[in-house]
């Protein structure tokens, strides 16, 4: 096809609208060019079936990686969190407490006097010392374990989580 053929069309007049030194052989080359450009982006469809397969196959396997390993991440951290629980947490509600009433609270009222008034102290307790009763569960949701006067502690309290297997054991998280 040479530029001499072209027909021309209403399009062709207002590309000369806008500028009016285009001859028609510089038309031409605009229009050949822009059918080459179809022709070059017309070989891309996308991806093929094999690399979305492939895809869809790695995500697969990544997610249940994680779901079998999700344990394994998070779970390490409870004995840590339930240890900054025993040994730090409660100090400061503990201690208000006895600043308040006088003592720590005895091992019948146990950390829930923390959160209620016990009974006949109503008049000195300035409370709740923690903000709700799940503060008062271990990672493992189980209750946290408290004494006082304490055993081992004497002259204090003894505050302990009895782990993940959920028994008083050697390998409980103590505050002593």
């Amino acid at each position: 096809m040479k530029p001499e053929d072209c027909i021309t069309r209403p399009r062709d007049n207002r590309i000369r609208e806008l500028n009016p030194h285009l001859s028609k052989v510089t038309i031409f080359r605009m229009k050949t060019d822009t059918l080459r450009n179809r022709k070059i982006n017309s070989n891309k469809h996308g991806f093929t079936l094999i690399e979305i397969m492939l895809v869809i196959g790695l995500m697969v396997m990544l997610v249940g990686l994680t779901v079998y390993n999700i344990d394994k991440i998070l779970g390490g951290n409870k004995d840590t969190i339930a240890e900054m629980k025993v040994k730090s947490s409660f100090k400061t509600p503990l201690t208000t407490y006895k600043i308040h009433m006088g003592r720590y609270p005895t091992t019948a009222q146990g950390l829930k006097a923390l959160l209620t008034p016990p009974e006949g102290g109503e008049k000195r307790w300035r409370g709740p010392y923690i903000n709700e009763a799940g503060d008062l569960l271990d990672p493992w949701f189980q209750d946290l374990q408290y004494r006082s006067p304490g055993t081992n502690n004497k002259s204090g309290y003894d505050l302990f989580s009895l782990g993940e297997d959920g028994t008083e054991s050697a390998d409980d998280i103590t505050n002593w």
